[in-house]
Order: structure tokens, then C-alpha cells, then sequence
């Protein structure tokens, strides 16, 4: 059994679901694992990571949709520190995933067929995200 991390910055153009699941499994190709757990933290308070359909582009935009109905920007909201679109990110983050584990499975991503690996960005402009990656596994 051996363990290996790393952190991946990902560089968003803005809101909206951006995939990462080449980068990861371009991180996991270069470690030689069989068999393991990789898990996937994300570092940010108003980002996300999600597991969602990655063959159509319409699976996406719905649930971007969906997640701009349930915490809309507002000047509502007493947490405005940022901007109005501060507080509605820390709802959508809240409400999904800042970590995720996949089985590996000789050598790749135990993903299903339609499934990628998603930064949901939550804010409006651009950003450096950080994802530290941890491999365990042989």
C-alpha cells in the first residue's frame, strides 16, 4: 500500500460547471496505481465539486439553472462582503460537495460511462481553484 498528493490548480472562467476529469486522470495516469481510493478535496468556500453527466450539455445548464432558482442572487442576504453573488455561492456550495472519492479500478476512474468530474464554480468572475488530490492504493 503506498499514498500520493498533489494540488491542481484549475483556473475558471467564471460560473458555471467546469470539467476536470482529464486533469485528474492525467495527475493518476503518471502515479502507476492498480487498485485504490483517490479522494478530491476542494479548498474553497464558494466552489463545489460535483459527479454529473458529461455527455449532454443540456444535463449541465439545468443544473446550473436549478442551483441559480435555489440561492439567487439577492440583496437580501446579510453576507454581501464580496458582492451579491457572495452568499448565494456559500448556499450552492453548502448544498453539494467540497469532497468526493472514486474507487480506481485497474489503473483508471471508476467513473460510469456518462459521468465526469465537475468544479461547480459558484462565483461570477474568474478564479484559481485549488483541488488537493490524495491517492491511496497500489
Amino acid at each position: 500500500m503506498r499514498q500520493s498528493t498533489t494540488m491542481l490548480t484549475i483556473a475558471t472562467p467564471g460560473q458555471g460547471m467546469h470539467e476536470v476529469t482529464r486533469q485528474i486522470a492525467s495527475w493518476l495516469d503518471g502515479e502507476g496505481y492498480d487498485t485504490g481510493l483517490l479522494t478530491i478535496f476542494c479548498r474553497h468556500t464558494s466552489a463545489s465539486l460535483l459527479i454529473q453527466e458529461n455527455a449532454a450539455p443540456a444535463a449541465r445548464r439545468d443544473v446550473e439553472r436549478y442551483f441559480a432558482r435555489i440561492a439567487p442572487e439577492s440583496s437580501d442576504y446579510e453576507h454581501d462582503d464580496e458582492g451579491p453573488d457572495d452568499m448565494p455561492a456559500h448556499l450552492r456550495s453548502a448544498l453539494t460537495q467540497t469532497q468526493l472519492s472514486i474507487p480506481v479500478i485497474d489503473g483508471a476512474l471508476a467513473l460510469g460511462t456518462w459521468q465526469g468530474i465537475y468544479l461547480f464554480e459558484h462565483r461570477r468572475r474568474p478564479h484559481r481553484r485549488t483541488l488537493a488530490l490524495h491517492m491511496l492504493g497500489e
